[in-house]
Formats: structure tokens, C-alpha cells, sequence
């Protein structure tokens, strides 16, 4: 985003629609992580740019379109987590950026399951 005023230029990066879509996706019910793909693991790890996993954005001049590569807690209706997402990371980049979001798309690329082995290794040895 770039706004002319009279003092001079605002400019929102890449990375700061990233971060806030990828920070306000982890706060969504059902949201278990941030999927990234194994070069893109070694990139962030390489960059130091963690907050980001699992996030790809395009900023304009005033929109911005956001790609979120997600995993779901089993047990949740995969739908309504997908709408909640969207709606959450939406109104989180408006509100902080003024950037006009067009689309929230969102690719689900796991599941995560509870860890049932917890309870059953505390009983095992006595």
C-alpha cells in the first residue's frame, strides 16, 4: 500500500500483511499450525522469518490478496474453520492496514490428531 499526504509516502510491506494474517490465522478455532512446504521450511529458517509460515501475499496500491497453507485440529468441521479463518484474517489486515483484502484463500494440507499415546505411556509402567 502506498498513500500520498502531504507530509509524504506510507508504504505497507509484504511481509507486515504476512505476519499480521499469519499471526491473526493462529488465533482462529481449529487452526492447529501454519503448513509450509519443505523449501519454503528451509527459506524461513534461512531468512529467520517464522511468523510467516504458511502465508503468501500480494500487495497493491489499496488490496491485497492472501493465500494461507493451514492445518486443522481433527474433529472440527474443516468448512466452518476455513470461513472463520477468512473472516478473521480479513478483518485483522483492514483494520490494521486499511488495505482492501479481495480474497482469503485457503488451502488445507493436514490434520492434526490429540496425542491418545499421553495417557496410555502413564499407565504403562508402573
Amino acid at each position: 500500500m502506498t498513500e500520498e499526504l502531504q507530509q509524504g509516502l506510507i508504504r505497507i510491506s509484504d511481509d507486515v500483511v504476512a505476519t499480521i494474517a499469519g499471526l491473526a490465522a493462529l488465533e482462529t478455532p481449529g487452526v492447529a499450525a501454519m503448513s509450509g512446504g519443505i523449501s519454503e521450511g528451509l527459506a524461513k529458517r534461512l531468512s529467520g522469518r517464522n511468523a510467516q509460515k504458511g502465508v503468501s501475499v500480494e500487495v497493491g496500491q489499496v488490496e491485497a490478496a492472501i493465500d494461507l497453507r493451514i492445518v486443522v485440529q481433527y474433529g472440527i468441521p474443516i468448512q466452518e474453520v476455513g470461513v472463520r479463518l477468512q473472516e478473521n484474517v480479513r478483518e485483522a489486515v483492514e483494520n490494521m492496514t486499511g488495505l482492501r483484502v479481495v480474497e482469503v484463500n485457503v488451502k488445507v494440507e493436514g490434520v492434526a490428531f490429540k496425542d491418545e499415546t499421553e495417557s496410555d505411556d502413564s499407565q504403562r509402567v508402573k
